[in-house]
């Protein structure tokens, strides 16, 4: 069995001079992430690993759900290749996975996220919002086999309303 999680990063700001890459959080942001990590903690420590995407909004993204369930920052990977936009690039970096890892998050982007959710799924999954974490469970044993994946959400309070 296998469980992948995708978390897509907090919201960011375009007020800055920055480029795409460097986007800081907002502080709305910030307050989301440590309140969905806080609420899904049941769910979210118990990855063998983190992978996040180099661009800021992702790292922070995933330093501050560290940070507030209390997991050794050991547990983060940077991925270049999770800074992609891409479904076909980010399922090609998902099927190879190592298969030392059974539960792992990627912190990463839309719409990528959102199509991965989809296609993993077998669903039609229209948006994965900022904040938000979709954990698809498979019962293949190989992450280069995963399919049919059984959907479970973790959205902000204020999206579900």
């Amino acid at each position: 069995m296998k469980k992948l999680i995708l978390l897509r990063h907090a919201k960011s700001s375009w007020d800055l001079n920055v480029s795409d890459k460097e986007r800081p959080l907002t502080e709305k942001g910030i307050n989301r992430i440590k309140m969905i990590s806080a609420g899904s903690s049941n769910i979210l420590s118990s990855a063998d690993l983190i992978f996040s995407s180099p661009a800021n909004r992702a790292t922070h993204t995933a330093c501050i759900m560290i940070s507030t369930l209390g997991l050794s920052f050991d547990k983060i990977v940077l991925k270049k290749e999770l800074y992609t936009f891409e479904l076909s690039k980010l399922l090609d970096f998902i099927f190879n996975i190592s298969e030392d890892y059974n539960s792992v998050i990627c912190v990463g982007h839309n719409p990528a996220f959102t199509e991965a959710i989809s296609y993993l799924s077998e669903i039609d999954f229209l948006h994965l919002p900022t904040s938000a974490w979709a954990q698809l469970i498979f019962s293949q044993t190989k992450w280069k086999n995963i399919s049919n994946g059984k959907l479970k959400l973790g959205m902000p309070k204020e999206i579900l309303r």
